[in-house]
């Protein structure tokens, strides 16, 4: 069976004999020296099996397991140690190894583990395998540690961050990492549910409580429960059902409309907005309370363009989803890759990287495969570099030229929700640069 396994080992020569040994198995074998290159190596391709010694300097073996449960959940992770106790085996497998080697052992010991390892694999392993975060660059580590240190705990969470920039992928990181990870993970984007609708949908409603309602159903809340709830776009909720959802989260309980009767749920809830929510209360549209309560760990997940070092594995992930594991990229394209702002964020160079996987056909990607034009802002000075914002402006009258003023087509290119282009549309009118002349 054949597969690719990632050897981590600061003992070069202990490495080196277990890539031997595995390698004689028909295996794939890379090596790392430390948990540090481990990561790394797990960021820019995929492993079957990674195996692990426990001591090592910097990051370690168990820091290693805990960590790839974020970056690398599909893999499976055998520990190799020579300093075996019972404790560290408990925690090895708690936290998500399959196979536990003593050292010294014999060849046949190993090949043995990484076979079991492979063997559960395939029983446990599917197409629902969520997608494991790229966290390669240091602005990233650190959001990384940060929701793994409120995931351990059952704060309420409020996630900041650009349309595209990775939302639920971090509120998914929360739930996989916390002790509510056997529970459902359930995500409600409240922008996109009327609002006469999410009431209904977020607490339920009882047979008859309004036309058209035919039997009982159950809301989110309830359908979380055990589990994690994510409210995302929470800053488009109506001050209305603000009111509703403070009182959910004061009294753990939720009233169905329609019911005499509340329901007590037990849910972790995870609040998503990419709209500033302290403008908002000051501007009066959001709740102070509900703001407060929501905020007890308010976590930042920076745009694309603060994660450079995030681009290229990234880049590489996308190409790979839709040309193979053998897809490649021309040094001079990653290049232009890193360079661009990317307005629309992971969602918008994904959307690239399909792009030109299309249009390269069975090439190298190369620059000529991607439209990303330097930004150049038509909304200020030319003789000084372009500002973040004039850039993204640029980025989406460009768009909008290109789809001839249909607002969809833009928002796709852009690899952005139609709703958001509306917004930002709407923050430009209002400082005074609208560039609504090229919409129909």
């Amino acid at each position: 069976m054949r597969e690719r396994v990632l050897v981590v080992d600061d003992d070069p020569q202990m490495a080196l004999a277990m890539e031997r040994v595995l390698a004689r198995r028909d295996h794939d074998v890379d090596r790392a020296s430390d948990g540090a290159e481990a990561i790394r190596a797990l960021a820019r391709r995929p492993y079957g099996v990674v195996v692990t010694d426990l001591r090592m300097p910097g990051i370690d073996g168990h820091e290693l397991i805990r960590r790839m449960r974020v970056t690398a959940p599909a893999t499976r992770v055998i520990v190799v140690t020579a300093f075996a106790t019972v404790e560290s085996a408990v925690s090895c497998v708690r936290d998500g190894a399959v196979e536990y080697v003593i050292k010294p052992f014999a060849p046949e010991t190993l090949e043995r583990a990484v076979d079991s390892a492979l063997r559960r694999g395939e029983a446990t392993t599917g197409s629902d395998e969520e997608p494991a975060i790229v966290a390669e660059d240091p602005a990233t580590v650190a959001t990384v540690d940060l929701a793994l240190r409120a995931a351990a705990t059952d704060v309420t969470v409020l996630l900041q961050a650009e349309s595209g920039a990775g939302k639920e992928v971090f509120a998914r990181l929360i739930h996989r990492a916390s002790p509510r990870r056997s529970g459902p993970f359930v995500a409600v984007n409240c922008a996109a549910i009327p609002r006469e609708l999410l009431e209904a949908e977020l607490f339920g409603h009882r047979r008859g409580a309004f036309t058209g309602a035919l039997r009982d159903r159950r809301g989110h809340f309830e359908a979380a429960a055990g589990g994690t709830l994510l409210l995302d776009e929470i800053g488009e909720m109506s001050p209305d059902l603000q009111a509703r959802l403070l009182r959910v989260l004061q009294e753990r309980a939720v009233q169905p409309i329609g019911a005499e009767q509340t329901v007590r749920v037990d849910v972790r809830v995870v609040a998503a907005t990419n709209r500033n929510l302290r403008a908002d209360l000051d501007a009066g549209r959001f709740r102070e309370d509900l703001y407060y309560r929501l905020c007890v760990l308010p976590i930042r997940v920076p745009p694309l363009r603060e994660r450079v070092g995030d681009i290229e594995p990234l880049a590489l992930r996308f190409a790979r989803q839709y040309a193979g594991p053998d897809a490649t990229f021309v040094p001079q394209t990653l290049e232009r890759l890193r360079a661009h702002p990317w307005p629309g964020n992971v969602r918008e160079l994904q959307n690239a990287v399909q792009r030109a996987v299309i249009l390269a056909g069975s090439q190298a990607l190369g620059p000529e495969h991607f439209d990303l034009e330097a930004p150049v802002s038509a909304f200020g000075p030319p003789s000084s570099p372009p500002s973040l914002e004039a850039a993204e402006r640029e980025a989406v009258h460009r768009a909008l030229v290109r789809a001839r003023g249909d607002r969809r087509a833009a928002a796709a290119a852009l690899g952005i929700a139609p709703r958001t282009l509306r917004h930002k549309l709407k923050r430009y009118r209002d400082a005074g640069v609208p560039i609504e002349g090229t919409l129909r």
